[in-house]
């Protein structure tokens, strides 16, 4: 998960922070230029886009009872 700038949680320190900003006292957050290789990122939302549908394809009816059940199990047991 990407860091974030924090940011004060007070309402008034929130206020003082943007107006801060606006004036140009304080730089603007950063953003961070993507570093990803294009081409694998292309052939990973290709695989990504087909691999859910393909698995359901090849699984029975009966197969994904079971995992779904399972599934809601776990849920279900944790504490909270």
């Amino acid at each position: 998960m990407p860091s974030r700038a924090s940011k004060p949680r007070d309402t008034s320190q929130l206020a003082w922070h943007i107006a801060q900003q606006a004036i140009g006292a304080l730089p603007p957050d950063a953003v961070k230029p993507d570093t990803r290789n294009p081409a694998a990122v292309a052939l990973s939302k290709l695989g990504a886009s087909k691999g859910g549908l393909a698995r359901a394809a090849a699984l029975s009816p009966a197969k994904r009872k079971s995992i779904a059940a399972k599934a809601v199990a776990a849920r279900w047991a944790k504490k909270r």
